[in-house]
């Protein structure tokens, strides 16, 4: 536990679920723990008790990757976690493959509808085309991308270029229908009308439009991505949107949370349940101040690409799965720098953009 984590409180402790096993963190809501076969190796689900259309039964809270280990470890939980009833609809966060992987599957599986928000549904559309085009991780569009901001060894490009159909292998499908869910929405999910009432908040920055969902009646928070204990959120700057201000736009939406009540219970995708929320927020606001102190610092001394930043910023070495992350975040500070005014960037002879201090 690092000196940050200490001042977090973790109900639970080290107490988590096996795979294919719940364990109950609140009045009707239980904590699933699915492997993830990357340098992150877990994701967190959640079921919820409901009542739908006059059916008990139950909601799924995001869904793992496709993959053959999630999908039987799904069976064991349906055989015997779920009290005999039937699931009554899938609701995903956002588009990112640990979420929605599984969805078309699990809807096909139970007969029931995906609730999501229309920005990260339609990328995820986009994103499973096959193509390339939009998958962020990889293909010749990324490679051409993190090419032009100094990634320019030819290992690595031909890594990425390999990578045309990462999402897709991890999101083989998707279901043609789904319910829109939009900022400000109350689901009613639960058997208690009295402690029904989920409230839609969505973020930006680490996807096009997360949902995160709370509980006033019961104080929790199924705070998806947008808000983990150990580790701060991807915000990356990818192919699809080349001079976005994906880092604005998630400082921003940290300040949605910052109305919550303070003992609010934090169910993360990544990581154990904590509490202190506004603690968490100060932590990370303060993390991307000094990302973005250090990040000025090193352009002030000589023009820096991204490529440049990520060894100031992470000082390890990667594979080229992570380097895709890293490299999209080390842009992501210094475009929210660069949209601010405080830096300049320029097409240098080489092909490489690179950024100095204004």
């Amino acid at each position: 536990m690092n000196a940050l984590e200490h001042q977090l409180q973790y109900p639970f402790g080290d107490t988590m679920p096996e795979p294919g096993t719940r364990q109950q963190v609140a009045p009707g809501v239980y904590w699933l723990r699915m492997p993830l076969p990357f340098a992150l190796d877990h994701i967190n689900l959640w079921l919820l008790r409901d009542r739908l259309d006059g059916r008990d039964g139950w909601t799924i809270v995001d869904c793992g990757i496709s993959n053959d280990t999630i999908q039987a470890n799904w069976e064991k939980v349906f055989a015997n976690e779920l009290e005999g009833l039937p699931v009554l609809r899938v609701l995903v966060t956002h588009c990112h493959p640990d979420h929605v992987g599984l969805a078309a599957w699990l809807c096909k599986r139970w007969d029931v509808r995906l609730w999501m928000s229309l920005g990260d549904y339609m990328s995820a559309r986009v994103m499973g085309g096959g193509n390339g085009a939009g998958s962020n991780a990889g293909g010749d569009f990324a490679a051409s991308h993190f090419a032009r901001h100094g990634l320019n060894d030819p290992d690595s490009l031909e890594k990425l270029r390999a990578r045309k159909s990462y999402y897709p292998s991890l999101v083989p499908d998707l279901p043609t229908q789904y319910r829109r869910l939009m900022d400000g929405d109350t689901v009613a999910i639960g058997a208690d009308p009295a402690s029904a009432g989920w409230r839609v908040i969505t973020g930006y920055g680490h996807a096009p439009e997360h949902v995160a969902l709370y509980n006033d009646a019961t104080g929790v928070l199924i705070s998806g991505d947008m808000v983990l204990p150990r580790i701060s959120t991807n915000v990356s700057v990818f192919d699809m949107e080349p001079e976005g201000n994906p880092l604005k736009l998630y400082l921003d939406s940290l300040g949605k949370y910052e109305g919550l009540p303070a003992e609010v219970l934090i169910l993360p995708s990544h990581g154990r349940p904590f509490r202190n929320l506004h603690t968490r927020i100060l932590q990370l606001r303060e993390h991307h101040v000094e990302r973005l102190a250090e990040t000025l610092e090193a352009c002030a001394a000589k023009p820096c690409s991204a490529h440049d930043i990520v060894g100031v910023m992470f000082r390890r070495q990667f594979d080229i799965h992570q380097m895709t992350f890293a490299m999209g975040e080390a842009l992501a500070h210094l475009h929210l720098l660069w949209h601010e005014g405080r830096v300049v960037r320029r097409l240098d002879a080489d092909g490489v953009i690179r950024f100095s201090a204004a």
